[in-house]
């Protein structure tokens, strides 16, 4: 199906639409929002129902938000946060990322590719997809903890490499042939030259700039003028031979210590977004279907070959820097696969004449797929390693399973930021108690202030036995997974039935699920501080102290009775029992007699007669 030339509204509106449905089928299906884009690329471009026939234009102009993403990693690249991370990111991230790279450029090398081709191709498959990566994480609530914060440092060195990657690419680039031969040191002398100029105008100029343009107080101006310095920049590298990538992203860097960076960041935020997503659509255009589905077993191969090696580069830098082997393996499974950057090094790359476009092609099919197949890769290993006993080697960390069996009086299960607060009064009061988590990097740092914390998996029953959960006085469930809370609730109820069982509870649903399974306590984890914080902002109102405990214990009871009533089955009837803002009319105290009607007219209101006229409204004084 093509579309007339003249119907430029339509395309816009066919590519939006394609846009819309495709990222959220995507997402539900747990592929990412990035796969969405590319599919939504693919089915309206050259290759598909062919809506655009030359995806280079789409290209060119979502490039600019490849741009502005550069800017926003700058703006985040803080050089005081990077010195606190230091370690990690230039320690652990250089480290996979020179291991990693080493190990595909070698195999692209064997497989017959030049040097300079073979590197191209390894480093974009060596910088992660910070998309993917960071939606597992985040799904998982380990963010925060000490083995996601590693990642989390990983997946920063990988962004921060595509800067110098650009770089690089330009300096291997062959000069094109209708060019007089330039010094090689000239072209360094004038990228040089641009970084300092950019470097002092962000230093000397911005700041002012900014701090004038804000006591104007004119929103539009502000973005107006974060989109220049953006593409200014871009503009300034571009002229000194560098990439505009490079540009925004050190513009960034000058301007992340600023005192307006959330304010630069909120106004371009709505921009990088849109042509991020219209730079992935058109590279999904871009993608050579035939092509891939003529060499497609060649290049399953090479995907999978890629993958497995990157794979084992960061299993082995893991292992090396002390990680034990479960979570090494979950690492190089959550990592094995391209990234976005991919396609910003391949377009370079390919503008710049250092690949052609049919390697180019295949390339951008070869991460696609290894983006593909990460969620699979994921999900299967996590499936191996779940049946698996607890690992042996913890390097020194005791283990339940290896333990004899505890004999607590009260065992606390995960020790994370819940846990180790519900611990303190325990402790206080000289309560025995043991701790079992399945987070090593939490061990290791609960020892070091005292804690004696045991390695097991609350979700298994042999675990929960050797820990103690039949003869303790009583269990404190205190992980952060509402699913593994869920199970091992059942599990100990189902074994244990006579053992008290407290639980940290998700939200509401969740606590009447648990209640349903016999827990004997559960607290959602933000009630009780939500009440708090609500009662101290009504003394700040001006309440006085015992009338704001008053409204404090109405609440708990209201909640209470509702929660009762939800457990029954009386959804709506429930919901009578919750503060809203609508309005409805009732005494200020309690009548000590019925209403007695002083004529026909009161009567008839009394006793609901529609036909009664207009009442007027009693006093409040």
């Amino acid at each position: 199906m093509a579309i007339e030339q003249g119907s430029d509204l339509l395309k816009t509106v066919v590519l939006l639409g394609a846009g819309v449905l495709a990222v959220p089928l995507f997402k539900r299906l747990g592929l990412g929002s990035v796969l969405g884009y590319l599919a939504a690329g693919l089915a309206v471009g050259p290759f598909g129902l062919a809506v655009f026939s030359e995806s280079q234009t789409i290209l060119h102009v979502a490039e600019l938000g490849v741009v502005m993403f550069l800017f926003v990693i700058g703006l985040d690249t803080q050089p005081s946060r990077l010195w606190k991370l230091r370690r990690q990111i230039f320690g652990l991230g250089l480290m996979q990322v020179l291991t990693c790279a080493t190990l595909l450029t070698t195999l692209g090398h064997l497989l017959g590719l030049s040097w300079p081709v073979a590197f191209v191709a390894a480093m974009g498959f060596v910088l992660s997809s910070t998309a993917i990566v960071m939606q597992v994480l985040d799904e998982r609530g380990e963010s925060s903890s000490p083995a996601g914060q590693r990642i989390v440092s990983i997946l920063l060195m990988e962004d921060l490499s595509i800067v110098p990657l650009l770089a690089i690419v330009a300096f291997l680039a062959p000069a094109p042939a209708d060019q007089e031969p330039v010094s090689r040191w000239v072209t360094m002398g004038v990228a040089l030259s641009a970084i300092l100029g950019l470097v002092a105008v962000s230093r000397w100029l911005l700041n002012p700039l900014f701090s004038l343009l804000s006591k104007v107080r004119a929103r539009e101006v502000m973005t107006a003028a974060a989109l220049l310095v953006v593409l200014g920049a871009a503009l300034a590298m571009q002229w000194g031979g560098l990439s505009m990538a490079l540009g925004a992203f050190a513009a960034g860097v000058m301007l992340s210590e600023s005192t307006f960076r959330h304010q630069l960041e909120a106004d371009i935020e709505p921009f990088r977004g849109l042509l991020l997503g219209l730079f992935f659509i058109g590279v999904g255009m871009s993608l050579d279907l035939p092509l891939v589905l003529q060499g497609w077993p060649k290049l399953l191969a090479g995907v999978v070959g890629y993958m497995l090696l990157k794979g084992l580069g960061v299993y082995a830098v893991a292992r090396l820097t002390r990680c034990n082997r479960r979570d090494s393996v979950l690492r190089a499974a959550m990592m094995a696969e391209g990234g976005e950057f991919a396609f910003v090094l391949y377009a370079t790359a390919a503008h710049a004449g250092l690949i052609e476009a049919e390697m180019n092609a295949v390339l951008n099919a070869a991460v696609i797929l290894s983006m593909a197949l990460s969620p699979l890769l994921l999900a299967g290993v996590r499936r191996a390693l779940a049946a698996l006993p607890a690992p042996p080697d913890l390097n020194g960390i005791q283990s339940v399973d290896a333990a004899a069996e505890l004999a607590p009086s009260v065992l606390v299960i995960g020790f994370g930021r819940f846990g180790q607060i519900a611990s303190q009064n325990l402790l206080a009061r000289g309560i025995e108690i043991a701790i079992i988590d399945r987070d090593t990097d939490m061990i290791r740092a609960a020892a070091q202030f005292g804690f004696n914390v045991y390695y097991g998996d609350g979700t298994r029953l042999d675990v929960l036995q050797a820990s103690g959960a039949g003869t303790a006085r009583a269990v404190l469930v205190c992980v952060d997974d509402k699913a593994a809370t869920t199970r091992i609730v059942e599990l100990i109820k189902q074994s244990f039935p006579l053992t008290p069982v407290l639980a940290r509870a998700f939200d509401r649903q969740h606590a009447i699920e648990l209640l349903r399974h016999g827990v004997d306590y559960q607290m959602r984890e933000t009630f009780e501080s939500a009440m708090a914080f609500s009662l101290e902002a009504l003394r700040q109102l001006g309440v006085e102290a015992s009338e704001a405990a008053a409204v404090g214990e109405d609440i708990r009871r209201r909640d209470s009775e509702r929660l009762e009533m939800q457990l029954n089955g009386e959804a709506k009837a429930a919901l009578a029992l919750l503060h809203g803002n609508r309005w409805a009319p009732t005494p200020l105290t309690t009548p000590q007699r019925e209403g007695q009607a002083l004529n026909t007219e009161a009567e008839a209101v009394i006793h609901g007669n529609a036909e009664a006229g207009p009442v007027t409204a009693p006093s409040r004084n």
